[in-house]
């Protein structure tokens, strides 16, 4: 898979570019490998390593994002939102990787191949919208990636494909998620060819073991410095970047981050040493 500043196709409403021989390389570098027409859905960064990886073997239609989000501002084609989306746009596949709103069945039904969602857990565990900090608050000893067939339930469509890994009991989120969705591209690129020709027997989840995470706030990373939780280096870990881990002292709020570092309201991050020498009477230790 290329990095995210590989070469792009150049769209047809642009300016006619020199036909030269490191443009034609370039050109055809970026041809897609089958012609499948692919319109993607994504916002978060880590789900360009799914839109990278159907850019390099299928014919990327268009993307559906926020504009001026990271997956916009990274496509060069056409962007739109989910409100310029209607029966009169075709296409024979969708893919959601991280897309963050739900899709109404209008929608769903737009492509003739169905849609696929690269969810970053093993599914039925973990459904909802915070499955990799679920993971790590839970300390799970090994997580994976659940591609599947969307229906009008969050989540709850039949799987078309798994894969799994083992954990360390050190991974943040922000490692594990991008971790999680470049194994999902790499799997979606694979099974895409044999889904739309039929030759993938989907498996219904099964509903007694689905679990749920609810959608983070920024409270979601608050604790009370008197009673501190016993798992708080796996809130540490589940919650960065996002919405972080912090508690109040003397008036002021004290972020806390992976690799013990610290940081006082209105102050530089420290290491927790460097912070103690500073604050020795502040009541947590690690």
């Amino acid at each position: 898979m290329k990095t995210l500043q590989h070469p792009q196709i150049i769209p047809t409403s642009a300016p006619i570019f020199p036909i030269t021989e490191e443009n034609i390389k370039k050109y055809l570098y970026k041809m897609p490998r089958h012609n499948i027409e692919i319109v993607f859905f994504g916002s978060d960064p880590w789900s360009i390593h799914v839109l990278t990886a159907l850019e390099d073997h299928f014919d990327v239609k268009a993307v559906v994002a926020a504009p001026e989000g990271a997956v916009a501002n990274y496509f060069k084609g056409l962007v739109l939102t989910l409100d310029e989306l209607d029966e009169n746009f075709t296409c024979d596949l969708m893919v959601v990787a991280s897309y963050g709103k739900i899709i109404p069945k209008s929608i769903l039904d737009i492509p003739r191949k169905g849609a696929l969602n690269v969810h970053p857990s093993l599914l039925p565990k973990y459904r909802g919208a915070s499955p990799v900090p679920a993971t790590i608050l839970n300390g799970e000893k090994e997580t994976g990636v659940t591609i599947i067939k969307m229906d009008r339930q969050m989540d709850h469509g039949p799987i078309v494909a798994t894969r799994k890994i083992s954990l360390t009991g050190k991974e943040n989120m922000q490692e594990l998620i991008n971790k999680l969705f470049q194994l999902g591209a790499e799997l979606l690129v694979k099974i895409i060819p044999d889904f739309v020709t039929g030759k993938i027997t989907l498996r219904p989840q099964n509903p007694k073991q689905a679990t749920y995470c609810p959608l983070l706030t920024r409270k979601s990373g608050f604790f009370n410095i008197d009673k501190p939780p016993k798992q708080l280096d796996r809130m540490i870990r589940a919650y960065y970047p996002w919405p972080g881990v912090w508690t109040r002292w003397n008036g002021k709020i004290v972020k806390i981050y992976p690799d013990n570092m610290i940081q006082m309201e209105g102050k530089k991050i420290l290491s927790w040493k460097d912070f103690l020498n500073g604050y020795p009477d502040f009541p947590l230790k690690i």
